[in-house]
C-alpha cells in the first residue's frame, strides 16, 4: 500500500462545499470553552458534509487563531451562526423542524446504538461545556438525549470526540 498524496484525495474547494448539498444534521455548542474542541467540530462537520454549527454563549467564533489550528480552514467552509443564549438557537431548530437531542447521560436517555435515526428527519445534536455538559435547561428544551455507551474508568468523552463518534454514527446509519 502506498500513502496517497494530498493532491490525489480529490478534496473539494471552499466554493464547491458551500455549493454542496449538506446533510441535514445542526451541531449546536452549548457554552463549549475550548477553542481546539470547537475547531475539531468544525473539521469533523466539513468531513460529513454536516448542515452548519450553532455557536452558543461563551462557545468561541471565528476568525481566531486558536479555533483555525485545529479547523484548518473548515471555519470558513461549513456555514455557522452565533447566538447568545442557546434556548435562541432551539427556537430556530424547532421553526426549522429539526428533532433536537442533547448529547448526555440523562435518565432516559437513548443509547447510541439503538438510536434509530430516521432519513426522512433533520436533526440537530446539542454538545455541551466541557466540564458541566449541556445545561439543565437546555436538556429540558430537548426531544431526548443520546448517550454514548463507556465501559472504562471514565464517565466522559472529550467533547470534540464525543462530537466525532455521533456524527459518524448517524451519518452511517443514514446513509447520506
Amino acid at each position: 500500500m502506498r500513502k496517497l498524496k494530498n493532491s490525489e484525495l480529490n478534496r473539494k474547494s471552499v466554493e464547491e462545499f458551500k455549493q454542496s448539498e449538506k446533510n441535514p444534521i445542526i451541531i449546536v455548542l452549548d457554552n463549549v470553552r475550548s477553542m481546539n474542541n470547537i475547531g475539531s467540530v468544525f473539521r469533523t462537520s466539513d468531513a460529513l458534509l454536516i448542515d452548519s454549527v450553532y455557536l452558543c454563549g461563551i462557545t468561541a467564533t471565528p476568525p481566531h487563531r486558536d479555533l483555525h489550528k485545529t479547523a484548518l480552514g473548515a471555519e470558513d467552509s461549513v456555514q455557522w451562526e452565533y447566538f447568545k443564549d442557546t434556548e435562541d438557537a432551539l427556537t430556530k431548530l424547532r421553526e426549522k423542524d429539526f428533532e433536537i437531542y442533547s448529547v448526555e447521560q440523562a435518565e432516559n436517555s437513548i443509547s447510541l446504538e439503538a438510536f434509530n435515526a430516521d432519513p426522512t428527519k433533520k436533526y440537530a445534536l446539542i454538545f455541551g461545556n466541557e466540564i458541566k455538559g449541556v445545561q439543565q435547561k437546555i436538556v429540558d428544551l430537548s426531544d431526548g438525549c443520546i448517550e454514548i455507551p463507556q465501559y472504562g474508568t471514565k464517565h466522559s468523552f472529550n467533547i470534540s470526540v464525543s462530537c466525532g463518534i455521533v456524527l459518524w454514527d448517524l451519518f452511517a446509519k443514514l446513509k447520506f
